[in-house]
C-alpha cells in the first residue's frame, strides 16, 4: 500500500459488513437509480423534445406562405428612440382575390404604397415568418438540451432529498443506539 494512499473497495456499500445498515444499502441503490435515469431519462427526455420541436417548426415552414402586401401608412419613426421594427397596416390579397388588412412588424422608413412580404397561415390570417431550416435545427437542439438538463436537475432533486431522509433516518438511529450504549462506555475518575 502507498503511503499516505487510500485504498479504495469498489461496490463497498454492496458487499456483507457487519457495520453495513439498512439505510446504507438502500442510498446505494438509491445512487444507482439516480444515474440510470439520468443517463436514459435525460437523453431519452432531450431526444423526444428535440424531434417535437423539429416537428413542430417543419410544420410551420409547410403551412406559412409569404404574400406579397402594400404598406397602407408610412413606418417613420417617432420620438427619439431608433426601432429598427414597428406595427404597421398593411394590405394583402388571399387566393381567391378578396383583400385583408392588418398590423404587422415592418422596417422603419418605408413610405405607404411599398411592397413587402408578409407570412400568412391557411386562414389566410398574418403570422410571423416560419424559422429557416438551420434557425429550427439549432432551435430544437437548444430546446433537446434543456429538456435533458430539467430532467436532470429533477431527478438529482429527488434523489438529493432521498439522501437527506436517509441521512436523517440514519442520525435518529446511531442517537438512540449511542443512548443505549454511551452510559456503559462512561466511567467516573477518582
Amino acid at each position: 500500500m502507498r503511503a499516505g494512499g487510500r485504498t479504495a473497495k469498489w461496490l463497498w456499500r454492496w458487499r456483507s459488513n457487519p457495520l453495513r445498515r439498512r439505510e446504507d444499502v438502500l442510498e446505494a441503490w438509491l445512487v444507482l437509480a439516480v444515474w440510470a435515469v439520468i443517463a436514459v431519462g435525460g437523453t431519452l427526455a432531450g431526444v423526444i423534445t428535440a424531434h417535437a420541436a423539429d416537428g413542430v417548426f417543419a410544420q410551420q415552414r409547410a403551412e406559412r406562405v409569404p404574400v406579397a402586401a402594400v404598406l397602407v401608412s408610412d413606418t417613420t419613426q417617432t420620438g427619439t428612440k431608433s426601432y429598427y421594427r414597428v406595427s404597421a397596416k398593411v394590405r394583402w390579397n388571399l387566393p381567391d382575390g378578396s383583400g385583408r388588412t392588418g398590423n404587422t412588424l415592418v422596417d422603419t422608413g418605408l413610405k405607404a404604397g411599398s411592397h413587402i412580404v408578409v407570412y400568412t397561415d391557411p386562414q389566410g390570417r398574418l403570422t410571423t415568418r416560419p424559422p429557416s431550416r438551420s434557425a429550427a435545427d439549432l432551435e430544437a437542439a437548444v430546446l433537446g438540451v434543456a429538456a435533458g438538463f430539467g430532467t436532470t436537475g429533477l431527478v438529482l432533486g429527488a434523489g438529493g432529498l432521498a439522501r437527506l431522509r436517509l441521512d436523517r433516518r440514519r442520525a435518529r438511529r446511531w442517537g438512540a443506539e449511542w443512548a443505549m450504549v454511551g452510559p456503559k462506555w462512561g466511567h467516573k475518575t477518582g
